[in-house]
């Protein structure tokens, strides 16, 4: 059990801490929003050199290192969308009355350039990575990337908790493409689907024939994925999720 310990809370602590400061960072002001997306995009670059040099060797070391790239990468990403730098060509209320497929197309205008940063950027991680006997920078991405997709999903086809308060007053706009309902059929797959996949990734971790790094490897991985789906359950459940964050948001 010791082995898992720490990458666990490794993962854990990442996780808390990152989205913290996204939303620290993203309620600020707006006209710290430029010095932001300048030390962002050091980072970004400091990241992304970390995760080329991480994907070359298999190591414990070295795993941690290619998991947190690989959640630094996605933060920036999405800190760009909440700083309003990468959003879409649509920035106005979804109209009223609008049928569900409009109103899906126009969500998706709402976030255009940021998915396609999204993609380009997976692509690339992707390219680096390829081959490459680490790969545990590249699995962060996607799990993040799809678990992000199911969760703008559920909020589309609708949620008890559409957590608006955590959206900075320019964006507050984006609530209007969501619907507040008690659940959607979405839900329950895309919970028991990434359950089902966290299964099957620790039951690989616990292989007897696998390595200390690849342990590591894996159990930050499902541990990332297992806290993705505990956001999905905030969603639906009557839980405070925001207390985790209250140091990284705005005073009400």
């Amino acid at each position: 059990m010791s082995d898992f310990g720490f990458p666990i809370l490794f993962a854990l602590g990442l996780w808390w801490f990152s989205t913290g400061v996204v939303l620290y960072v993203d309620n600020l002001p707006g006209r710290t929003f430029r010095w932001t997306m300048l030390g962002g995009v050091a980072v970004l670059a400091t990241a992304i050199f970390g995760f080329v040099v991480s994907s070359a060797t298999t190591s414990v070391s070295m795993n941690y290192i290619a998991f947190t790239c690989g959640v630094v990468v996605w933060g920036v990403l999405e800190m760009s969308y909440f700083t309003g730098y990468a959003i879409g060509p649509r920035k106005i209320a979804c109209p009223e009355n609008c049928s569900q497929w409009q109103r899906f197309r126009l969500a998706i205008m709402t976030s255009l350039y940021h998915e396609l940063a999204i993609m380009i950027t997976g692509l690339l991680l992707v390219i680096i990575s390829w081959d490459a006997p680490n790969q545990v920078g590249a699995w962060t991405f996607i799990v993040l990337w799809l678990m992000r997709w199911s969760a703008k999903l559920n909020l589309f086809f609708g949620v008890p908790n559409l957590n608006e308060d955590w959206l900075p007053e320019p964006l507050r706009y984006l609530k209007t493409y969501m619907i507040q309902r008690g659940m959607n059929l979405l839900f329950p797959i895309s919970v028991t689907t990434a359950t089902v996949i966290v299964v099957l990734i620790i039951l690989k971790a616990t292989a007897l024939q696998v390595t200390d790094a690849e342990v590591v490897g894996y159990t930050l991985v499902a541990t990332l994925l297992a806290l993705a789906i505990l956001e999905h359950w905030f969603l639906v459940l009557p839980i405070p999720d925001e207390a985790l964050w209250r140091w990284a948001l705005p005073a009400k």
